[in-house]
C-alpha cells in the first residue's frame, strides 16, 4: 500500500518527474498516487520531505537450514531421458559436492523406474520416483501438482530444470505454487562462499551477463538451456537410492491432456544434434556468398549455422541461428566463418569441443575463445580449406 502524508507534502512535483509509470500527480498542491502505481519505490526514495510511504507486507520468515540438497527435474519422453537432464546432473554433481550435500533426480512418468539406473550412473545419489497412469505424457496440471508436493515435503535447497518446451512450462508453475523466484535460461551455475546458488544469464539482449542470487527463499530454482553444461561419462558402478513417492492424483485437476503427438519432419541436420557445425556471420557480405560456406559444410557432412545478423538480413531462416535467441549447440567441431563473436552468439556455442574461427579481424572476440584461429580473407581461406579437406577425405 502507498500513501501520501499530506501534512508533509509541499507539492514540489519531484514524484511526478521521477515516476516511470506516470502514476504520480499533484492536485491542489498535494501529491496523489493513481492506480497505475506499481510500488516500484522511486517516488518514496526521491521525496525530499519523506511524505510518501510504501507499506509492504512482511516477508514470511523461513528456516533456510531446513533446505538441503540439489535436485534435477529428470525430464523424460516416451521412456527416454532428455539429454539436458543428464547435463544438469553432471553440473548438479559439482554443485552438490561444493555444498557437501546430496544430488537427487525427480523422475515422473508411467513405468519409468528402469530409467533410475541411468540417473544414478550420471551422478544422482537418490531418485525420487513418481509413477501413475495419468503421468504417461507430460501434463501441466498433474506434473505441477506432483513436483510441488514432493518439493514441499523433502525441501531441497536447489532445483534445476532443462529449458525445454516442457521445462519452461513446468518450472514457473511450480515456482508460483511455492512462492519462490525462478531464474530462466542460465548459462552458468556456481556456489558462492556463503553457500548460495550463483545463477548467471544473459540480460538486456545479451549485452551483459547478470548474476542472480536468491537469498531469502528456498528452494533456489533455475532453468538451463540444453547443450550449455558439459555431460560427464556414465559411471555404471555408482549405487544410489530410489525413493518411490505415492502419486495421489485427482483426475479433476487435469484441465487439458495430450491427444496426439505430430512429429515435424524437416530436411537437413538438426543443429542441436550435429557433431559438426559450420556457421557464417555478417562477414560473408551478402547472401550470394553463402554457397562458399555451404560447400565446406557439405564436405564435412556438417550442419549449416549462422549468427543473428544473417537471420536479421533474411539471408538464412531462423532455424539456422546459433546463439542466445537461436539454438544452443555443443558439437565436437564448430567452425565460425566471418563471425565476430558477440556475447549473444558465444553463449550459444562456447561449450563446443573444438572451435575454429576464420576472421579477418585479429581482435575479433571469437578468436579469444577459439582453439584454432585463422586471420585472413575468408573468401580465400574457406575454398582452399574445403578443397584440401575434400582431397583428404577422398583419400581416406
Amino acid at each position: 500500500m502507498i500513501r501520501v502524508q499530506l501534512d508533509k507534502c509541499t507539492g514540489c512535483k519531484v514524484c511526478v518527474s521521477i515516476c516511470p509509470f506516470g502514476a504520480a500527480e499533484v492536485v491542489n498542491e498535494k501529491a496523489q498516487i493513481t492506480a497505475a502505481c506499481t510500488l516500484c519505490g522511486a517516488c518514496e526514495k526521491s521525496c525530499p520531505t519523506q511524505a510518501i510511504i510504501i507499506e509492504r507486507p512482511k516477508r514470511a520468515e523461513i528456516n533456510l537450514t531446513e533446505y538441503k540438497g540439489v535436485w534435477v527435474y529428470a525430464e523424460q519422453s516416451e521412456g527416454k531421458i532428455k539429454n539436458v537432464a543428464l547435463e544438469l546432473l553432471s553440473e548438479g554433481r559439482k554443485l552438490a559436492d561444493k555444498l557437501g550435500q546430496e544430488l537427487a533426480a525427480v523422475l515422473i512418468g508411467k513405468k519409468v523406474s528402469h530409467l533410475s539406473e541411468t540417473l544414478i550412473a550420471q551422478g544422482a545419489d537418490k531418485v525420487y520416483l513418481i509413477e501413475h497412469e495419468l503421468l504417461e505424457r507430460y501434463n501441466s496440471d498433474a506434473y505441477t501438482a506432483m513436483l510441488t508436493a514432493v518439493i514441499s515435503k523433502y525441501k531441497p535447497s536447489i532445483v534445476l530444470y532443462g529449458a525445454t518446451l516442457n521445462g519452461r512450462d513446468l518450472a514457473p508453475r511450480v515456482a508460483a505454487r511455492i512462492k519462490v523466484g525462478l531464474t530462466a535460461d542460465c548459462t552458468g551455475l556456481d556456489i558462492t562462499d556463503d553457500g548460495l546458488l550463483l545463477q548467471t544469464r544473459p540480460a538486456f539482449g545479451g549485452n551483459i551477463m547478470a548474476q542472480i542470487l536468491s537469498r531469502y527463499t528456498r528452494p533456489q530454482m533455475a532453468t538451463v538451456r540444453p547443450n550449455v553444461m558439459k555431460r560427464t561419462p556414465l559411471d555404471l558402478s555408482r549405487r544410489g537410492e530410489v525413493v518411490r513417492v505415492e502419486a495421489n492424483i485427482n483426475p479433476r485437476i487435469i484441465r487439458a491432456k495430450v491427444v496426439d503427438v505430430v512429429r515435424e519432419v524437416s530436411e537437413g541436420v538438426n543443429l542441436e544434434e550435429a557433431d559438426i557445425i559450420v556457421s557464417c556471420g555478417r562477414g560473408i557480405g551478402k547472401p550470394e556468398n553463402i554457397p562458399v560456406v555451404e560447400a565446406l559444410a557439405k564436405t564435412l557432412n556438417a550442419a549449416l549455422g549462422c549468427s543473428r545478423p544473417v537471420v536479421d538480413e533474411n539471408w538464412l531462416p531462423h532455424m539456422h541461428q546459433v546463439g542466445q535467441t537461436g539454438k544452443t549447440v555443443a558439437p565436437k567441431l564448430y567452425i565460425a566463418v566471418g563471425i565476430s563473436g558477440m556475447i549473444q552468439h558465444l553463449v550459444g556455442m562456447q561449450t563446443s569441443d573444438v572451435i575454429v574461427a576464420i576472421n579477418k579481424d585479429p581482435e575479433a572476440p571469437i578468436l579469444k575463445i577459439a582453439n584454432y584461429g585463422v586471420v585472413g580473407d575468408l573468401f580465400k581461406i574457406v575454398p582452399e580449406l574445403e578443397k584440401e579437406l575434400r582431397r583428404e577425405l577422398k583419400g581416406a
